[in-house]
């Protein structure tokens, strides 16, 4: 049987998944079903999860079925999604989980039908819930820019007065471990890990939130601009907000007075590193995460191994690299060019 690839939405999802069993699955002689689960179907990070697990699937000898919710936190298009691939009598599913909490009872009922559950970028909560997480370690990728931009300040003889762009006022997993590896790469020493902004530093101007995009970027740099104008180093927690922030320095005249660093290494950052609007951002691998999952759940369906976690971490690390086009003594790194050709691969 050739591989398919279903990109299933709420309103036909039903009908489709009725096709599939209607094949016979494993069970039957055919290919093993296999689920992709993302936030959305239009992030260019999901897009590039897809095209990852489909490659993988295709090699396995898997039958990939994807779905996604319509916008960034519909969770219940998740449990629709998770229902459907019990009914398909899926081997398993990979998701990157709109609400970590809301998705555990129904990543439980698929547990107890023997699926096996990864968990991608985004760990459920508790992380146990699923049986393994595949992500970036969001720590690591905050200390790397972090030491890229002290090892740069110190170079330059310069006095850090710090801007904290981060996601939004939930303080999620992410968004935490990233604001915090950044502040240990740059030597301000953090007061709860678990926590954003409560470090007690004279070199942070303050924090505001982003949503992760462009515009509430750009909102959230006017508004730590307004409370101090000398800043000249932005964190963001990803590139969009990055961007945004750029705008805003460029429309207050300070674009060439200001270094940003970030967190994605999509191929639209990657060019804004080439083209000096981001001083370095860290590479994160979706296209990786995806592929090592469908792997692993088709070595599931063969024989029932399950995955283990990256020694000395409590998932698998799918791995980050530092990209600058300015690199500083003591930060390994790679350059736009080598960026451009890996950008979320």
């Amino acid at each position: 049987m050739r591989n398919r690839s279903k990109v299933l939405q709420a309103g036909f999802a039903l009908v489709m998944v009725a096709a599939a069993a209607g094949c016979g699955g494993d069970d039957a002689g055919g290919e093993p079903v296999v689920g992709l689960i993302t936030k959305t179907d239009t992030n260019p990070f999901f897009v590039k999860m897809r095209e990852g697990a489909q490659a993988a699937a295709e090699q396995q000898g898997v039958e990939l079925q994807s779905f996604a919710g319509k916008q960034d936190g519909d969770n219940e298009a998740q449990v629709q999604a998770i229902e459907n691939l019990i009914s398909a009598g899926a081997k398993g599913f990979l998701i990157t989980p709109s609400d970590s909490k809301a998705i555990v009872p129904s990543i439980d009922k698929a547990k107890q039908a023997n699926m096996l559950v990864i968990a991608l970028d985004t760990p459920t909560d508790p992380a146990d819930a699923a049986d393994a997480t595949f992500a970036t370690d969001n720590y690591q990728a905050g200390k790397l820019i972090g030491q890229w931009a002290k090892a740069k300040f110190d170079a330059d003889g310069t006095q850090a007065k710090i801007a904290m762009l981060d996601l939004n006022a939930n303080q999620v997993s992410v968004d935490v471990q990233r604001d915090q590896g950044f502040l240990e790469g740059f030597g301000i020493t953090n007061g709860d890990p678990n926590k954003i902004g409560d470090e007690n530093d004279p070199r942070i101007v303050g924090h505001d939130v982003t949503d992760g995009n462009e515009d509430g970027g750009r909102t959230a740099m006017e508004n730590l601009l307004q409370k101090d104008p000398s800043i000249n180093l932005v964190y963001t927690i990803n590139e969009p907000a990055a961007a945004g922030a750029y705008q805003a320095l460029k429309s207050a005249g300070k674009d060439s007075d200001v270094t940003i660093v970030s967190i994605d290494g999509g191929c639209p950052g990657v060019d804004n590193v080439k083209n000096g609007v981001i001083g370095a951002t860290s590479m994160q691998f979706p296209l990786k995460m995806a592929q090592l999952g469908v792997e692993a759940i088709s070595a599931y369906a063969k024989d029932g191994t399950k995955p283990q976690n990256t020694a000395g971490k409590t998932f698998v690390d799918t791995g980050v690299q530092l990209i600058t086009d300015d690199p500083q003594t003591g930060v390994e790194a790679k350059d736009s060019a080598w960026g451009a050709q890996n950008c979320w691969g």
